[in-house]
């Protein structure tokens, strides 16, 4: 399954190419951070490109650095430091690895050297040291939570049946930034097979059930994602279950979060296929609870 990939290689980094990512959500409109005049108003340069988005371009470097077992049993964790607008250059970054080790470093910047994300990436077995895990186990105790006050650690959803559209692919390859024969071709795997952002977005049904939103949670936005695939990879038009579960509720001056995990599962069954772990944050600005 291995392509031809562009991408450079000096002391042992490896860099892909400068990639243009797109504003995809940008049709949410008022009331979303993708939205120019919200973001804005809350301080940010326009509406935001989707960290999930910005996953997309890792996949090629970590079957160069791993092989094609990565789309099967791969990790990347990722949290986002600076937020890109529509069309802004990025380049993603990854550290060869040294004999049989499973983990490594990855980060993304854009064209003026700023930070866009730092994390690790790893296969085969799941990281307990990922970024994601050491910023949960470091994170202080909240002192002022007013957005997320009737969220508890702890709690767990229902489990609800979820599923990845052929629509919802093609209009994913309409504007991926990295594009991987599997996506395209059911030969490969034997079905078409999930981009980053839709393992995302297969998993996001989940959180309806331990997020119930109202009007007081204001704008929210990704703080930080990890997927880890167990039995994957993830197919496009296939039948799969999901299960999330609150992690840990934090604050910054700016914003509460938290994060949770969800599960993604064949229908009936508890082995995982995938595991997602979300940071969400909620601007305080946004939120009558802090005005």
């Amino acid at each position: 399954m291995t392509t031809a990939f562009a991408y450079k290689e000096h002391d042992g980094i490896l860099s892909g190419p400068m990639r243009n990512p797109r504003n995809s959500a940008k049709h949410l409109g008022a009331g979303s951070i993708h939205d120019d005049a919200t973001a804005q108003k809350l301080g940010f340069r326009g509406g935001t490109v989707a960290g999930s988005l910005h996953m997309e371009q890792f996949p090629p470097l970590l079957v160069e650095v791993f092989g094609d077992d990565w789309l099967r049993t791969g990790g990347l964790s990722l949290y986002f430091k600076y937020a890109t607008t529509d069309n802004e250059p990025v380049q993603a970054f990854a550290r060869r690895v040294q004999g049989d080790a499973r983990c490594t470093e990855v980060w993304m910047d854009d064209a003026k050297g700023n930070r866009v994300a730092d994390g690790t990436a790893n296969f085969r077995s799941p990281d307990q040291d990922s970024t994601l895990r050491k910023r949960i186990a470091a994170m202080p105790e909240p002192q002022d939570i007013r957005i997320l006050a009737n969220i508890l650690a702890g709690d767990i959803g229902e489990r609800l049946p979820t599923r990845i559209t052929m629509e919802a692919l093609n209009s994913r390859l309409a504007v991926v930034t990295e594009p991987l024969p599997a996506y395209t071709d059911a030969g490969v795997y034997g079905e078409q097979i999930a981009t980053p952002a839709l393992q995302v977005q297969v998993l996001r049904p989940a959180e309806s059930s331990i997020l119930p939103r109202n009007s007081d949670f204001g704008v929210g936005l990704f703080g930080a994602i990890e997927l880890q695939l167990h039995a994957g990879p993830v197919f496009v038009e296939h039948d799969y279950e999901t299960q999330a579960k609150i992690l840990a509720i934090g604050e910054t001056p700016k914003t509460e979060y938290l994060y949770y995990e969800a599960n993604l599962f064949e229908p009936g069954a508890d082995d995982q296929v995938l595991r997602m772990i979300m940071m969400l944050r909620f601007m305080k600005a946004s939120s009558s609870l802090w005005s």
